[in-house]
């Protein structure tokens, strides 16, 4: 195996002997100077084709320990799960628990409103959900709150509904812009494309999209009173979500649901200030 370009020093893109492109996974397989062929194939540990160029920034981002773990805890799923996964949840599943864990740490929480459905609908992923909370106790002393196996839970089912029906990229490509374009409207931004947050924006409005349209939308209602919450305290981002939601269900021919619309927002309001942020520096 050829390892081409280093990301860190654990981690490293790679040909194989096909001369497929992959990112592979192994203590120390990106220290020695690349272009380099990695002859000891015992070191390499994870290895996933066809990933998103847009994770690479992301790999560099994260801490390694939590891509490590990430790492381990999607080789559990395939076991469990045994159902194709998309090639980048390892990386959504990381920026999620980077997330989670600086969330955590300040203090701050989140209500996942759909327990019931997740574990009487999908047990598998419920329990990939909580052996990944114990995975990162285990590995990186941290104690997520019990909330996060839902969560996590959420990434393994859509992944899989990612790669049961792929949507027209064109199509896809359109809503990110024109919702982008509605948000730049409503609060004078202007987002660069090539942004870590952007990424991160698209990859939720893409598992949202796919929602839709295997019509398996979060719905149970129990996101009611947070949702009124926000719409008193940040109504801009209330009406920009509402106005989006309306574009893309006219787009569609679909009726998103409320709760659908609640993540949105949190979505929309994390663009933005992580925007205004930038500008201000």
């Amino acid at each position: 195996m050829q390892v081409i370009k280093k990301i860190n020093n654990n981690v490293a893109i790679c040909l194989d002997d096909n001369q497929d492109e992959l990112i592979a996974f192994g203590k120390g397989i990106g220290f020695p100077k690349v272009p380099y062929e990695l002859t000891d194939l015992t070191k390499i540990e994870m290895t996933f084709y066809r990933v998103d160029t847009s994770n690479f920034k992301l790999i560099k981002e994260i801490p390694d320990d939590i891509l490590q773990v990430s790492a381990k805890i999607v080789k559990q799923a395939q076991v469990i799960l045994q159902h194709d996964l998309n090639q980048n949840i390892m990386f959504s599943l990381a920026d999620h628990l980077n997330f989670a864990i600086e969330r955590m740490q300040k203090g701050l929480e989140i209500d996942y409103p759909f327990t019931y459905e997740v574990k009487t609908f999908y047990p598998d992923e419920y329990r990939v959900g909580e052996i990944a909370v114990q995975e990162i106790k285990q590995q990186l002393n941290i104690q997520l709150p019990q909330e996060e196996v839902i969560a996590i839970a959420m990434h393994f089912i859509n992944s899989q509904l990612l790669t049961s029906q792929q949507s027209s990229e064109n199509n896809f490509d359109y809503i990110v812009e024109l919702t982008i374009k509605e948000i730049e409207k409503e609060f004078n931004l202007k987002i660069d494309r090539n942004a870590f947050i952007f990424n991160r924006f698209a990859t939720h409005l893409r598992y949202y999209l796919k929602r839709v349209e295997h019509d398996e939308q979060i719905s149970d209602g129990s996101s009611k009173f947070v949702r009124k919450s926000i719409k008193q305290n940040y109504p801009k981002v209330y009406q920009c979500t509402v106005n989006i939601v309306n574009q893309i269900d006219q787009k569609l021919g679909t009726t998103s649901t409320n709760d659908e619309l609640f993540y949105l927002m949190i979505y929309v309001q994390r663009i933005v200030t992580q925007t205004i942020n930038n500008e201000g520096k």
